[in-house]
């Protein structure tokens, strides 16, 4: 089963015959079961050539970059393989027909709403205080079928969030004294661990959406721009509470991760290395993760569930069947 590399040592990525060789400023090295790797990420000051690049694009390995502060700066994408003209065009098409667009926009929040009042009830069936949170939510909610454009959907979006972030220091055990979303850059432990784990959920989607026909920068939700995949923005909505919300609670939680593991800087804050390194057990761990899947009756990891989805959307677009987000059902 092929798996995520993560490397957070300084150095060189080499071709090495048939292998991609990481190799220290000291001289030792590790090598990559490349047969055996999805995707990797680079956490450390690492240098690579045409050479590297070109053996991981001819293996159609992304390569994912985080600077020094582990925040996500971009990706090495391959060409791609799995191209379809005729999905690429009806892709298209769905986004440049209002009414389409806004179809599938509402399927996506939609979903993750539930999906985040999902989150809360189980928490709330265990003594939090949520049920401000939960009301406010179920009647925001009910205004995603009457929304006009995808602008007035964002700002319901928008809206869901800040109720929903309102509801973390009831869930969260740790005194965490978290007030609202700052993303650029983050400005305190919450904030920094949110960008983190959803910056994974990205690159995660990114990867899924490779290995299938889908183009990753015509989005829906998220409007399609210059220097980013905005499909992923839109695909990673909805199982950003199932896997980087569960995540950072379980480990907040379970004091995994605290103040300790975190650094400020004049005008920002970061997680350090060895908290970062115990956050990606945890993620890889989760995606490993299975439940039964009601429709296809089978073991279905979290990962192949975000694999799913895109197929799912394919077949919106190429009108087999009509797209249902992703709904947390255990």
């Amino acid at each position: 089963m092929a798996e995520s590399f993560y490397l957070f040592s300084d150095g060189e990525l080499q071709r090495k015959d048939n292998v991609l060789r990481m190799v220290a400023p000291d001289g030792r090295f590790k090598d990559i079961k490349i047969e055996m790797t999805r995707d990797i990420f680079l956490f450390g000051e690492v240098s690579l050539n045409t050479k590297c690049l070109n053996y991981a694009g001819q293996l159609s390995i992304p390569i994912h970059f985080f600077n020094y502060y582990g925040f996500y700066t971009g990706s090495f994408y391959p060409k791609e393989e799995n191209v379809s003209g005729k999905l690429l065009i009806e892709q298209v098409r769905r986004y440049t027909e209002s009414d389409k667009r806004l179809e599938i926009a509402k399927a996506f929040i939609e979903a993750a709403s539930y999906n985040i009042l999902r989150n809360l009830r189980y928490y709330s069936e265990r003594n939090r205080d949520l049920e401000a949170c939960l009301s406010e939510i179920k009647a925001l909610r009910r205004g995603i079928e009457q929304a006009k454009d995808v602008h007035e959907l964002m700002g319901l979006e928008g809206s869901i969030r800040r109720a929903y972030y309102s509801g973390w220091n009831e869930i969260v055990k740790q005194e965490i004294d978290f007030e609202k979303r700052v993303k650029r850059p983050p400005d305190n432990m919450i904030n920094a661990l949110i960008s983190f784990v959803n910056s994974l959920v990205y690159v995660t989607c990114l990867t899924e959406i490779y290995k299938t026909q889908l183009h990753p920068a015509v989005s829906y939700l998220h409007s399609a721009g210059e220097r980013r995949f905005s499909l992923c923005l839109d695909i990673s909505e909805v199982f950003k509470p199932l896997i980087a919300d569960r995540l950072i609670f379980s480990m907040l939680n379970k004091n995994m991760l605290t103040e300790k593991d975190f650094e400020r800087e004049s005008n920002f804050c970061y997680m350090k290395e060895a908290g970062r390194k115990r956050l990606l057990e945890e993620y890889d761990e989760a995606l490993k993760r299975t439940i039964r899947h009601k429709d296809l009756n089978k073991e279905v990891s979290y990962r192949h569930l975000i694999r799913l989805e895109c197929y799912k959307l394919i077949k919106h677009l190429m009108g087999e069947k009509k797209y249902e987000g992703f709904t947390i059902w255990w």
